[in-house]
């Protein structure tokens, strides 16, 4: 894993006069945002993740099939899978708290970038399953690195335009990458007749952009690292009852949440979906996600955490479409399975971000999302054990965990109107 110093690019930040937490919501703008600004941060910074999705989302969709040509199990699969999560997940707790002890959000944001783009390519070079599975976690890992520092920022800018908005347009850039990645893994898959190692060295292209593009960032929003704080109040104590609740509704959601190697791997298995068609329908999942994420970023700012029951009892009927169906019912389950991941970083990242205190926000994003991650790996590799056994069983799990979130959902959404 390349070095990253900490001390990289690191602006002092500039000190203010604390304001007290009766007069500012959660998590306070930085004092150098305006509406014009914070809108323009978004926007270039949701361009990096476009073209960071662009690399490792083109890996993600065909990483399934791939370590099956490479000789591993299903079971292998999804753990390999779920291991990835859970390391991206976990490690966010650490990552989220240092970004909180020494606010150096730009070093750790650009360090991450630079491991997770790194991996991306050198799957071209993987001779086993074994050192294929070690760059898929290693990818997993260097998002997890940058992932609470660009959150923290995010959602300072976020405050000015409306966090839902805010992360809603970023994921929609996101998902647009995550379009675009697996179009082009597509045509090479389909132009070099199926020759993976390929596909992965061209998506050493986006990711040079990307690198690129997040050095730009820092250089024109030096001050985005420069999150304003509030000196503690009596009620800093603790994360609030409906973060609990939320997190646990989360969670449930993660631990169903069949990801996409194991249902790729089940598509070339079973013939229900050929193997150039794989890569497209990740695109189009990931395109459904995008265009999710900015409406219901929208809805989130109107009318709260509500906004995700009703969706999460539509994406629970993903999992019998791709598992039982053939073509057209495995393109439907794929687009609901997009929507369902789309919506639900966006909002959990606006939510968290409205529940705690600027200060401790990285720690939150950390904490929130290393439970999630162990949820979802726990989830990835039952889900993998079932389908070496029974895919009925595998299907049943899933949709049962969704439809097991809505109640902490609707209670997380009730106490926060009551807040």
């Amino acid at each position: 894993m390349p070095r990253c110093d900490m001390r990289m690019l690191y602006t002092d930040p500039t000190p203010s006069h604390p304001t007290p937490m009766s007069q500012v919501p959660a998590a306070a703008p930085s004092s150098a945002w305006t509406a014009r600004s914070a809108l323009h941060f978004v926007l270039l910074f949701g361009v990096v993740s476009l073209f960071a999705d662009f690399a490792y989302e083109g890996a993600r969709g065909v990483n399934g099939p791939f370590l099956g040509l490479l000789g591993a199990s299903g079971f292998a699969v999804g753990v390999i899978a779920g291991a990835g999560e859970l390391l991206g997940y976990t490690l966010r707790l650490l990552s989220g708290r240092a970004a909180d002890r020494t606010r150096l959000y730009w070093p750790i944001t650009i360090c991450g970038y630079l491991v997770q783009m790194l991996a991306v390519p050198a799957l071209a070079l993987a001779g086993n399953w074994q050192g294929a599975a070690a760059l898929i976690i290693l990818e997993r890992a260097g998002k997890a690195i940058r992932k609470p520092a660009t959150g923290v920022m995010l959602a300072g800018a976020g405050e000015r335009i409306g966090r839902g908005w805010a992360f809603g347009l970023y994921e929609g850039l996101d998902q647009l990458g995550a379009l675009l990645g697996p179009l082009l893994v597509a045509l090479v898959l389909i132009r070099q007749h199926e020759n993976y190692r390929l596909a992965f060295a061209w998506l050493g292209i986006p990711a040079l952009i990307t690198m690129l593009l997040v050095l730009t960032a820092r250089l024109r929003y030096a001050r985005a690292g420069t999150i304003q704080h509030h000196t503690a109040s009596a009620a800093d104590g603790g994360y609030p009852p409906a973060f609990w609740w939320y997190l646990a509704g989360a969670g449930l959601v993660g631990f169903g949440f069949a990801d996409y190697p194991l249902i790729a791997f089940h598509f070339t298995r079973s013939g229900s979906v050929d193997a150039v068609w794989v890569p497209l329908l990740y695109a189009a999942a990931m395109a459904a996600g995008g265009a999710a994420s900015l409406l219901f970023g929208k809805l989130y700012d109107r009318s709260g955490l509500i906004v995700l029951v009703p969706l999460t009892l539509l994406v629970a009927a993903f999992p019998p479409l791709v598992f039982f169906g053939h073509f057209n019912a495995a393109l439907l389950g794929a687009l609901l399975w997009g929507i369902g991941l789309g919506v639900h970083e966006s909002v959990m990242s606006a939510a968290v971000a409205g529940m705690v205190p600027s200060r401790r926000l990285g720690s939150a994003y950390g904490l929130f999302t290393a439970i999630f991650g162990l949820a979802w790996f726990a989830g990835s590799a039952t889900l993998g054990a079932l389908y070496d056994v029974s895919i009925t069983a595998t299907v049943a799990v899933a949709v049962a965990a969704q439809l097991l979130a809505l109640p902490p959902l609707l209670v997380a959404a009730r106490k926060l109107r009551g807040a």
